[in-house]
């Protein structure tokens, strides 16, 4: 049997940007979709609260536009920002003819504020957004005879001949082979970097693959040091990570400490609804200074019926946990949410390498700058999944694939050694979480680069002498890709949006991206 695949387009991860790229390219392409879990794992299909668009008579572009570059705190691309913009109403569209069906209130949307929002703009499915999204985009991709869906594999690293890319190698779960597959070109879908902290809302994938392939590969990786934390992730030990949306804020919910007391008052006039960066430091600052575990988040102030039909799904995960929001309030902590940073691209999601291009959070289009505004991302990834569709389809060409050699595994052993696999997996989470979380130092900073400089030795040394697994996969991209968020984090001499450093507290009048190239 040959494990050689060709198609036109490859496409890695099968989260809301991979799939509205695949069901955008055209039916003339053979198109590979590949997940490293099943299709729907993902933050896609996770993400509760909405996807912003102007959509009310009373908004504008220019006020969306101004709202997303305050949030960035003046580090986005303003021209990236209104591509986005003024594209997402066509992107609402676009998810209504595949079939979302949006929450409404008779004849118009049921649009909700978030944080950063100065007007009502976030379209939602009651508090399941993402999954409605995932859910019609696989059913619209499995229509389309050109495309081809394959669960459970996993890429290796990208295939790089004369400075262009052609593919991936890329392990098959279940028959532990590793494949070619060959494309004329490459999109990365792969999702963000937040598994490489300790306490994260994003599920299993987020390890970074596709920053690391991407770096490994010659690609400028952009801002990787402002990743986000979401103020509110329930804290339970049993609830895995699960979130609480912002949403919930937007409606009127208040953050207590634990006597009941509130508190966001002490740090920004907009409470609640300050950017996710000042509230997130706000819960951070308040836990350490009194020594608390979590704080609270309390919306037992609203009719009971009312929260259960506009947070179905947060109040049914919360029943099972032995909690009712309609009568206490959530014990709620900050979680590494979202990687603002990523690989650098255009409009057309290109990057600087070609015919690789990125898409979603993996991507750096420069719309969140230094802080993402809330539900941006779901907006980010149907904008520039349909033009990197769009430019791919008029830019395809009919040249032969270069010959790709096949994957070598022939000086490599099995290990029998999967502990060191699973410690220094948590070693690296522990230290980002300790080194590099909400409030930062040099000194810390510092302290993180030396070890995790020295898990990258170990790794690459291991990655050489055994054979490969998902998991090492996963560690080998989790500690490249921690080792560019310290060293990111390192160059930045101010504290902006999502990186706050003790030693540069302040602001610099003039500022510029963080880019990391291989050397």
């Amino acid at each position: 049997m040959s494990n050689d695949y060709q198609f036109d387009v490859l496409i890695i991860g099968s989260g809301a940007a991979g799939l509205m790229s695949a069901i955008q390219l055209s039916n003339t392409l053979s198109i590979a979709v590949i997940a490293k879990d099943k299709i729907l794992e993902g933050s896609s299909y996770y993400a509760q609260g909405g996807i912003s668009a102007v959509l009310d008579p009373d908004d504008n572009f220019e006020s969306h536009v101004r709202d997303t570059i305050n949030t960035g705190f003046h580090l986005g691309n303003e021209k990236s920002i209104r591509f986005m913009v003024e594209h997402a109403p066509n992107a609402i569209s676009d998810l209504e003819k595949a079939g979302v069906i949006f929450s409404n209130t008779g004849n118009k949307y049921d649009l909700t504020t978030e944080g950063g929002h100065s007007s009502k703009r976030v379209a939602h499915v009651a508090d399941k957004t993402g999954q409605s999204i995932q859910v019609n985009l696989l059913a619209q991709a499995k229509k389309k005879k050109n495309i081809r869906l394959f669960e459970e594999y996993v890429a290796v690293d990208l295939v790089v001949k004369e400075d262009r890319c052609f593919g991936s190698y890329v392990l098959n779960k279940n028959s532990k082979e590793i494949l070619t597959f060959s494309s004329k070109k490459t999109i990365l879908a792969t999702g963000g970097a937040s598994k490489s902290y300790l306490y994260t809302s994003n599920p299993d994938t987020s390890t970074g693959d596709g920053i690391a392939m991407a770096y490994r590969a010659g690609c400028e990786i952009t801002n990787m040091e402002f990743t986000q934390f979401h103020p509110t992730c329930l804290f339970h030990p049993h609830a895995k990570s699960f979130l609480i949306s912002e949403t919930l804020r937007g409606e009127g919910a208040k953050l207590l400490l634990p006597d009941g007391q509130e508190f966001m008052h002490k740090y920004d006039d907009r409470l609640e609804l300050a950017p996710r960066d000042i509230v997130a430091r706000a819960i951070d600052n308040e836990m350490k200074v009194n020594g608390f575990d979590c704080v609270y988040l309390d919306f037992s102030f609203k009719e009971a019926e009312w929260i259960k039909s506009r947070f179905p799904t947060i109040t049914q995960r919360c029943i099972q946990l032995g909690i009712d929001i309609s009568k206490e309030a959530l014990p709620v902590v900050p979680a590494a949410h979202y990687t603002c940073g990523g690989v650098n691209t255009n409009i057309n999601a290109q990057s600087n390498i070609p015919n690789l291009f990125a898409v979603g959070e993996v991507a750096h289009t420069g719309v969140h700058g230094a802080n993402r505004m809330a539900s941006n991302s779901l907006l980010e990834c149907i904008v520039f999944a349909k033009s990197c569709a769009q430019h791919i389809n008029e830019s395809m060409s009919d040249k032969q694939l270069p010959t790709i050699p096949k994957w070598d595994d022939s000086r490599v052993a099995p290990s029998k050694e999967k502990v060191v696999i699973a410690h220094l997996w948590h070693e690296i989470r522990l230290i980002m979480w300790n080194f590099v979380g909400i409030v930062r130092s040099n000194n810390r900073l510092k302290s993180a680069q030396l070890k995790i400089q020295q898990i990258n030795k170990e790794v690459n040394e291991y990655y050489q002498i055994y054979t490969v697994t998902e998991d090492l996969i996963e560690l080998r991209n989790l500690a490249q890709t921690s080792k560019i968020i310290v060293e990111s984090a390192l160059s930045r001499k101010e504290s902006r949006g999502l990186h706050f450093n003790q030693d540069y507290p302040n602001k610099l009048d003039k500022t510029q991206n963080t880019v990391m190239i291989k050397q």
